[in-house]
């Protein structure tokens, strides 16, 4: 028989506290910005066949908003005071145009700030 905390005081039976206490009901990054798709060309060069083209990379542009969403404390304040504008790259693969391989973006060109 499990003996110790009932799930409505905050503790698991496994020892820590539960996932649903846990949470931190603050503000939401997306809350704080809005999302535009976009696409940008991106000179590549294929691994296979070295055969270097323009591919059209998807990005979502993330502007910040003017002000803060309602309900927001000092701490949500002070990080909303830290947001820049940036591009985040979505696409990880495109299709060689010449073999007609698939490869991989290099993942150091994955965000940009604007």
């Amino acid at each position: 028989m499990y003996v110790g905390f009932s799930r409505f005081s905050g503790f698991s039976r496994f020892g820590g506290f539960a996932a649903h206490w846990c949470y931190d009901a603050g503000m939401n990054e997306r809350d704080c910005f809005t999302e535009k798709p976009e696409m940008k060309p991106m000179s590549l060069a294929c691994p296979q066949c070295r055969h270097r083209d323009d591919y059209q990379i998807k990005w979502v542009r993330r502007t910040k908003k003017d002000r803060l969403p309602g309900g927001a404390d000092e701490r949500d304040r002070a990080l909303f005071a830290k947001l820049r504008d940036h591009l985040y790259r979505v696409d990880d693969f495109v299709n060689c145009t010449r073999c007609r391989r698939r490869f991989e973006i290099p993942s150091h060109q994955s965000m940009v700030f604007l």
